[in-house]
């Protein structure tokens, strides 16, 4: 990371503590890692499950402090970002390294004395791959950046079912696999239309390396294996009727605005309609079918 000179105004305000965790990234973590757990076989007693999913939520805010220490100067050049803690001049850097440290420490400390230690070690390996494999490697250097950091995000779900049940099955790899593949579409949806952001920070976004066609092109594709996987559980009988059904809706929902997006010739982020819808419904989509999975497999086990 390049330091830029900045003014910096101490201490920090815990708000910009608190916006170094990534808040809104780290509720969808949460969420997600809450199903895992209660769609989990098997008994956690409330006050273990309290804490394994606040130790991922440490874990994710850890994750978004560091990389938000080591793009400072990446977020100072995008409008997006422009206003975070450390661009905005409002924290030191130092105190963001050693904030996002010390979570990550903890929150895998905790996890493998007061959970078990499969979970922890899960826990630990999210965190070096957002923070190490995609923020440093990955985000700078390929346009496959979301495709292969896609991991990091899918990890919630194993995590909070291994909380429950100490290992890992068939079931929480689907739950990984629909994450995993359903970030480049959601991603590169965002993308096209701040494609100008991210060519300002000279991040190598699929719009910007290889064009809008083919971006387009890649997420309508990508959206037929994230339905095949989302509706794979009720397939195989480790899900009621309640998931087959909605989770069907939701990807026919899913796919009609992935096809809209791979109709669209838009070169301008204001002629982008079908994209802005695309990203806003994916977020809604991830929340309701995971909701719905675990609530269908509490109310049928």
């Amino acid at each position: 990371m390049t330091t830029a000179t900045r003014n910096i105004t101490l201490p920090a305000e815990w708000r910009d503590f608190w916006a170094l965790t990534k808040p809104r990234v780290m509720s969808l973590v949460v969420f997600t890692a809450l199903c895992g757990l209660l769609a989990a076989p098997g008994h956690i007693h409330p006050v273990i499950g309290f804490t394994a999913i606040l130790c991922i939520a440490l874990g994710a805010g850890a994750c978004g402090a560091l990389n938000q220490w080591y793009e400072v100067d990446v977020d100072a050049k995008m409008a997006r970002t422009s206003k975070r803690p450390l661009p905005a001049g409002r924290m030191d850097p130092e105190a963001a390294l050693h904030f996002g440290i010390g979570l990550a420490a903890f929150s895998v400390g905790i996890m493998g004395v007061a959970v078990n230690w499969i979970s922890a070690a899960l826990l630990a390996f999210s965190i070096f791959f957002y923070a190490v494999v995609y923020t440093i490697w990955l985000k700078p250097n390929t346009p496959q950046n979301i495709v292969i950091g896609g991991a990091a995000g899918a990890f919630p779900p194993v995590i909070g079912w291994a909380a429950v049940t100490g290992d890992v099955t068939l079931l929480p790899v689907l739950l990984f696999s629909i994450i995993f593949l359903w970030t480049p579409p959601h991603f590169w949806a965002l993308a096209l239309f701040m494609k100008t952001d991210y060519g300002a920070a000279g991040i190598p976004m699929l719009p910007n390396v290889s064009g809008q066609r083919v971006t387009r092109n890649q997420i309508f594709a990508y959206s037929f294996p994230m339905a095949a996987v989302a509706i794979a559980p009720f397939l195989l009988g480790e899900s009621g009727w309640l998931y087959g059904v909605t989770s069907a809706l939701l990807n026919l929902v899913f796919l009609a605005l992935a096809f809209n997006v791979w109709r669209n010739e838009a070169n301008e982020a204001k002629d982008m309609k079908p994209e802005k819808q695309l990203f806003a419904f994916s977020i809604l989509y991830l929340f309701l079918l995971f909701a719905l999975f675990a609530f269908d497999r509490i109310l049928f086990a």
